[in-house]
């Protein structure tokens, strides 16, 4: 018996990979996160499936779900929104899996920053502007940034930054980053990315709060910051330069 971490993707149910897809479809018991997997996804689980949507419950109600699932035998799709890897909250679930002796595995999924990059239209990498994307959050009512950690700090770097968990500490955010990226510094709030009722909002530093506060934008919405967004003038990728040569296209005399 196999506990099986997958991966839903952003929102579209047609993001989910195919292995994710697969394992829900022949596992007989099919636990959720029901406030951001679609029910579509779910729809995959074979006929008499024990679905169970875990948004009102417990860490140690879910656990013994899966345990009851050992008992009996049957493996289970464990269904997470994006990648499990970030913001996934997995890892307490793992401890308690291995102390139990329940085997367990994860099947990676398209994360929210990838679908509102997408949605955006936009590379997050451009070269000489930004070739590093930090993925961060801010505190709030969930646990506490680690030392070092802040905005204050990681906007040193001028990274492209994907703020998860954080439009409602909009305000915090535009307040720490505009002396390090500029109150001109492009910036995206994507509400929902891939969903049918998704939403961009495209603004400055400058101006992005009160457009977000018109919006009325208060959760699962992605802040993207940097000059990225919306660039156009900057130089071509060496990797199709062709005065740049490497393995696959050696340098001709």
């Amino acid at each position: 018996m196999t506990v099986h971490f997958i991966g839903a993707g952003p929102g579209a149910p047609d993001l989910i990979t195919i292995r994710g897809r697969d394992l829900i479809a022949r596992c007989p018991v099919c636990l959720y996160a029901g406030s951001l997997v679609p029910v579509e996804l779910v729809a995959y689980a074979p006929a008499g499936a024990r679905v169970i949507d875990t948004a009102p419950l417990t860490l140690d109600q879910i656990i013994e779900e899966m345990a009851a699932a050992e008992r009996d035998g049957h493996d289970v799709a464990r269904v997470h929104s994006g990648d499990p890897s970030l913001y996934g909250a997995i890892a307490e679930q793992i401890v308690r899996l291995d102390r139990l002796g329940i085997g367990w595995d994860i099947t990676p999924g398209v994360p929210a920053y990838a679908a509102a990059a997408a949605a955006l239209g936009t590379e997050l990498t451009l070269p000489e502007i930004a070739q590093t994307v930090i993925l961060t959050r801010t505190a709030m009512q969930a646990s506490a940034m680690p030392e070092g950690e802040a905005l204050a700090v990681l906007g040193r770097s001028g990274a492209t930054l994907a703020i998860h968990l954080s439009v409602r500490n909009l305000r915090h955010i535009v307040d720490e980053l505009t002396p390090l990226y500029g109150a001109d510094c492009p910036v995206a709030v994507v509400y929902r990315a891939s969903w049918p009722d998704q939403q961009v909002i495209r603004g400055t530093l400058a101006n992005i709060q009160p457009q977000v506060r018109a919006a009325k934008l208060t959760r699962t919405a992605l802040i993207l910051v940097g000059r990225v967004l919306g660039a156009r003038d900057f130089r071509d990728s060496a990797l199709y330069d062709p005065a740049h040569a490497h393995i696959l296209r050696p340098e001709r005399g």
